[in-house]
């Protein structure tokens, strides 16, 4: 049914929430705020960085872009590879490239770490295009890199992509580029978030995923 197969990456193939977390408990530590609760962090995993640090800690536009900075300096040298991809991904892409499938990372991460993680983990080849956010900001959020996504392909047929992630920004980014979605469970995101943003289907795993492909 579907062609062309639009991944994110944080919680979705990997699961990078002790990177994430720790680089964001570095940059905050930087203006004293110190975090005990590390799942309180969780809820940078996902959107825009910059959006995030305004958006949870009232932080202004110069604040912001300075703990954006702060972020990267951590998650450079270490907090990229406190990373693991989730069992049964590898397996999962084997089998999607077997049937044929265009398969395409849409990530809020900046695109040369995500390209990085990619090849850190070995799964680099089974991608035919990797896009990512630009560290200027202008292609950050989720709409935007699937728009990009789907003007680099030239996909006209919007039936014949779907974006699959594990947050609701997956979901309704999918929605503004009129293209179905699937929410996965293992990731970051719950049932009631997914199905409230619109998920056309929803997987517990990533074996259950090609039921829906």
């Amino acid at each position: 049914m579907y062609k062309y197969l639009l991944f994110d990456l944080d919680g979705t193939l990997t699961d990078s929430g002790l990177g994430i977390t720790n680089s964001v408990m570095y940059a905050l530590s930087k203006f004293n705020i110190d975090v005990c609760d590390r799942s309180l962090l969780y809820k940078f995993i996902g959107p825009p960085l910059k959006d995030s640090f305004e958006r949870f800690y009232g932080f202004s536009d110069e604040q912001a872009e300075l703990a954006v900075k702060y972020y990267r300096d951590y998650y450079i040298k270490q907090g990229i590879y406190e990373n693991e991809v989730y069992d049964g991904i590898p397996d999962l892409l084997i089998r999607l490239k077997e049937k044929g499938k265009s398969i395409i990372l849409a990530t809020s991460k900046p695109e040369p770490f995500a390209a990085d993680i990619l090849r850190h983990f070995g799964l680099y080849g089974y991608f035919d295009f990797v896009a990512g956010a630009t560290f200027d900001e202008r292609r950050n959020k989720k709409a935007d890199i699937i728009r990009y996504v789907l003007e680099s392909f030239d996909i006209t047929e919007k039936a014949s992509a779907i974006m699959i992630g594990d947050r609701y920004y997956d979901i309704t980014g999918a929605k503004e580029n009129g293209l179905d979605s699937l929410g996965v469970l293992f990731g970051y995101g719950s049932y009631e978030e997914l199905k409230k943003a619109g998920a056309n289907f929803i997987a517990h795993s990533p074996a259950d995923i090609l039921k829906y492909l």
